[in-house]
């Protein structure tokens, strides 16, 4: 996603990241504005920051780095709502993502970058929509569990825009979770991607789509602090380059995300870009 610069479109609103660590002294991190609050709740052993660092530089890595990022010198606020409990991967539970909903809210920010995904929770779906109440718009992962899974949350909550990802021919990114709740695609295929202690790596997931909707979101909130949340997404899904079946589907949603105009100030002219104009690859 080739993003506006934030000079035509006004200040950029932090964006809030719930995720793992994070590695700050990567070079595409290091010295950008990012702050780390306080982990939710203590419990085993710290997370890895592989995805963090991955999902941060994409929203925000220094340009001319190794793993230049979307908007590079924004704001992150980030909690590391993850731990490991005597195994080999990140793990979260609904109390610790609750918590990092309500330090974020706290803190009055308005875009959420969640690229996760889980079951069903009644704790976390209250949470989500008392979040939302507030003002906040969550970006969450569509999740990587296959075309006949079911659907993925946070992403599959009311209100909560869900990304899914493709390639760069546009096809879906072939573990993707299908469902009626997928909002928009994104790339997130073979993504050059920051790696802790330096350099980069390729990744490929629904994750990695979901900060590309983010900085979207950032940018037409900065563009208009007065839209809403159900305003801003109708505004993204309207722009969107249609793919698959003509109108929304299952697997692309309204389809892949658009970000030309974002900053104009008739949002219902949004233009298309090609496909070219959405890509993230390595130097």
């Amino acid at each position: 996603m080739e993003a506006p610069s934030p000079d035509q479109c006004g200040p950029l609103p932090a964006i809030g990241l719930i995720d793992t660590g994070i590695d700050r002294e990567h070079e595409a991190l290091r010295g950008q504005p990012i702050e780390v609050l306080p982990s939710p709740r203590a419990r085993g052993t710290p997370s890895k920051p592989d995805h963090g660092t991955a999902v941060a530089a994409l929203l925000s890595g220094r340009s001319g780095s190794s793993a230049p990022g979307l908007l590079p010198g924004a704001k992150i606020l980030a909690v590391d709502a993850f731990y490991r409990d005597g195994g080999t991967a990140d793990r979260t539970d609904v109390t610790s993502l609750v918590l990092a909903l309500e330090a974020l809210a706290d803190r009055n920010v308005r875009v959420v970058n969640m690229s996760l995904s889980g079951p069903p929770n009644e704790v976390l779906k209250n949470a989500i929509a008392s979040a939302q109440a507030k003002g906040m718009i969550i970006v969450a992962a569509a999740g990587n569990n296959g075309a006949g899974a079911e659907p993925s949350y946070p992403a599959a909550y009311p209100g909560v825009i869900a990304v899914t990802a493709v390639n760069r021919q546009l096809d879906v990114y072939n573990r993707a979770t299908r469902g009626e709740y997928v909002d928009l695609a994104a790339p997130g295929v073979d993504l050059w991607v920051a790696a802790p202690g330096g350099g980069g790596t390729t990744r490929s997931g629904t994750s990695y789509a979901v900060p590309f909707v983010s900085a979207a979101a950032a940018v037409l909130r900065a563009s208009n602090a007065t839209l809403d949340a159900s305003s801003l997404e109708a505004v993204l899904e309207n722009g969107t380059l249609d793919l698959g079946k003509p109108g929304r589907d299952t697997t692309f949603g309204y389809g892949l995300l658009q970000t030309a105009s974002l900053c104009q100030p008739d949002q219902d002219e949004l233009t298309i870009r090609s496909a070219s104009g959405l890509k993230h690859e390595a130097p």
